[in-house]
């Protein structure tokens, strides 16, 4: 059984923690960016969104959950400031990929630096491909690829949370899948991360 114990030093709370029946400290109180990265690793994607003259932008997201596999549905955030989250707001059509580690240097890029007036896949070099029905392209090393519709979203804090009707999904096996680490300080592959 677990408890909780409050330290205090002269009447003051220093820290809160889970003890065990031992009285042994087993947990400390922390902030949620500190669980980011005790949770690490996260899985890392690129969302994939059409721009007013047809270009593609991608924006590095780490925000995002299966919701449902009858329906197909899956959820991503993103802060309310974002250019993609215009643009999925806007024409409500989404690809969220699962990025491969031959671009992981252009993955990092694509998540500092907005598509507002920047051709990303031009300036960090990531091939883009085609997909049946969809004007949107994906990198061309990417590992999963779910093409979707915009059915909802909420505002959450500081982000919108967007949630996605599933139209179709495509994989390769061969491209090793990116994850964030340390809280989203680096992003490998999960046997490079350690």
């Amino acid at each position: 059984m677990l408890n909780f114990k409050k330290r205090m030093n002269s009447g003051q709370l220093l820290n809160k923690e889970i003890v065990n029946k031992k009285g042994n400290n087993i947990m400390k109180k922390i902030d949620l960016p500190q669980a980011a990265k005790l949770t690490s690793p996260n899985p890392v994607s690129l969302v994939c969104t059409l721009k007013p003259d047809g270009s593609t932008n991608l924006a590095t997201v780490s925000w995002w959950t299966y919701l449902s596999f009858n329906p197909n549905m899956i959820a991503y955030a993103m802060a309310k400031t974002s250019y993609s989250g215009e643009m999925v707001r806007s024409n409500r059509k989404v690809i969220l990929t699962v990025p491969g580690a031959e671009i992981v240097d252009a993955v990092m890029g694509c998540g500092s630096t907005t598509g507002r007036n920047t051709d990303k896949s031009s300036k960090f070099e990531i091939e883009l491909v085609e997909i049946e029905q969809s004007n949107i392209k994906i990198p061309a090393h990417s590992r999963v690829a779910i093409q979707c519709n915009l059915k909802e979203y909420h505002e959450v804090g500081d982000h919108y949370l967007y949630i996605c009707d599933v139209e179709q999904v495509y994989g390769d096996e061969a491209e090793k899948a990116l994850f964030a680490w340390d809280g989203y300080a680096k992003i490998a592959t999960a046997t490079q991360g350690e």
